[in-house]
């Protein structure tokens, strides 16, 4: 058990405002990211982005690794030296998260034949206008399910002649980690509050100085 990012589930203050600012703050994300009324998939990187703040904010920057290579699968960064994957999702259902991104079936294949678990995870479910949750779900929970749902029930390959962009881990699998005794949830209502937001400003402001 990763005993810093249990900090954030014991901490009131930090899971009162954790339930106040999220939903405003990735609200503001959708808004940045969004074209025409439709969310980008750069919005994905805006909310990693948001959660790496949070936890500079919690344990300060010295011990917030943010310089992964992009060649590591998984791991967004390093709660002082361990670490963890970042995953956000839509909905009320627990299915659709990537554990690597690609578009190539053989690179899927082996990714599945070599995966094992190897970094906590901290999940969050948007479930707007409704609850959804900010989850820690620890490495040896991971483990566990892993090692007793085998590779095909932890798994989820793309269906071929389809381009869904990346292995996923299952709705079962899933399911089971976030209601496992050693994972910590913050339960989220997650309501939009109206934005006046205009992505262009600040870069506007910029060119007038």
């Amino acid at each position: 058990m990763n005993n810093h990012l249990q900090k954030i589930f014991k901490d009131e203050a930090l899971k009162r405002e954790i339930k106040d600012k999220l939903p405003y703050i990735f609200h503001i994300a959708e808004l940045e990211s969004s074209r025409a009324g439709k969310i980008g998939m750069q919005v994905g990187s805006v909310r990693e982005a948001i959660l790496i703040a949070l936890l500079i904010y919690k344990f300060g920057e010295e011990n917030i690794d943010t310089q992964i290579p992009i060649t590591e699968p998984e791991v967004d960064v390093r709660v002082f030296g361990k670490p963890v994957s970042i995953k956000t999702l839509t909905g009320k259902g627990f299915s659709g998260v990537k554990l690597i991104w690609t578009v190539d079936a053989q690179k899927a294949n082996e990714f599945r034949e070599t995966y094992y678990p190897h970094c906590d995870i901290l999940l969050i479910q948007i479930n707007w206008n409704s609850i959804g949750g900010f989850y820690y779900i620890p490495l040896e929970a991971q483990k566990e399910l892993f090692d007793r749902l085998g590779r095909e029930g932890y798994i989820k390959l793309p269906k071929p002649g389809t381009n869904p962009r990346g292995v996923e881990i299952t709705k079962e699998a899933l399911s089971s980690l976030v209601e496992d005794e050693m994972s910590q949830l913050i339960e989220i209502f997650w309501q939009r509050t109206k934005i006046d937001y205009n992505p262009y400003k600040r870069w506007v402001d910029y060119w007038k100085e």
